[in-house]
């Protein structure tokens, strides 16, 4: 049964004659961030108005004269210029001139052996790369580590005593590839559990080895053998040693100090 319409208006408001009638539609909320996006709204116009207004003060300024860009010229001082450095006071005077005047000389008495290496006391790339146990692999490694020139000097004190010493100097751009030739030197002798080692004095990381035990080969007489490896500047050392019967420290030790005490 339907309620009367005055039943209906009684429910929906009681008592409440002079209440004021409620709009139809209710306000919407305020939107948050209103206010802080009309702030930053003034903020960029501000700073718009303040570079156009900056502009414009500028455009109607003379324009600012840039100082000269010529300098006045300095006067030339009198006299001889100096002398360069000599090779005591600056090392790159003794490096870059003829390699193979560092080398030790040849004790009194000493004698060529039989197929000495090189050519006039140089070693090509192609040479020294022969002197180790996989020539094609050694030549590339020396490409990639910038070999630029090898010096070296040998002889004999008997006929079974020799001595081969090796300066090889590396443009070093890239890498420094001295120190690396010196690290794989001492790798090898290493290697070796007959090898005893000592440091070379005056050469951080250099080392000098003494084979303890002979290289036997069936029909060939034993060989000892010591080496000594050691860097300075763009330059590694390596001094060999080998004789029939054990070459001693002080002798390998000696040949390495006044090597590397002469670059």
């Amino acid at each position: 049964m339907q309620e009367a319409p005055e039943a209906r208006q009684a429910l929906a408001a009681p008592d409440a004659p002079n209440a004021p009638e409620e709009p139809a539609v209710a306000p919407r909320a305020r939107r948050r961030g209103r206010t802080t996006l009309l702030v930053a709204t003034a903020a960029v116009l501000g700073a718009v108005a303040g570079t156009c207004t900056g502009y414009l003060i500028q455009a109607d300024r003379e324009p600012t004269r840039l100082p000269s860009l010529s300098q006045p010229a300095l006067a030339r001082a009198k006299g001889a210029a100096p002398e360069p450095l000599s090779a005591a006071q600056d090392r790159r005077v003794r490096t870059d001139g003829d390699l193979r005047k560092l080398l030790l000389p040849r004790p009194s008495g000493a004698r060529d052996i039989p197929f000495p290496p090189g050519h006039d006391g140089w070693l090509s790339l192609v040479e020294y790369a022969g002197t180790y146990k996989k020539p094609d692999m050694a030549f590339q490694d020396l490409i990639e580590s910038e070999f630029r020139r090898a010096a070296v000097t040998s002889w004999r004190t008997t006929d079974a005593h020799y001595v081969e010493i090796h300066l090889v100097q590396y443009h070093q751009e890239e890498d420094v590839a001295a120190i690396e030739q010196m690290d794989n030197g001492t790798y090898w002798a290493e290697r070796d559990s007959g090898n005893r080692s000592w440091p070379v004095p005056g050469t951080g990381d250099g080392r000098a080895y003494v084979d303890s035990t002979p290289d036997r080969k069936p029909g060939y007489l034993p060989v000892y053998s010591a080496e000594a490896h050691a860097w300075r500047g763009d330059i590694a050392m390596d001094i060999y040693v080998c004789d029939t019967k054990p070459v001693s420290k002080k002798e390998i030790m000696s040949l390495a100090e006044r090597q590397v005490g002469r670059l």
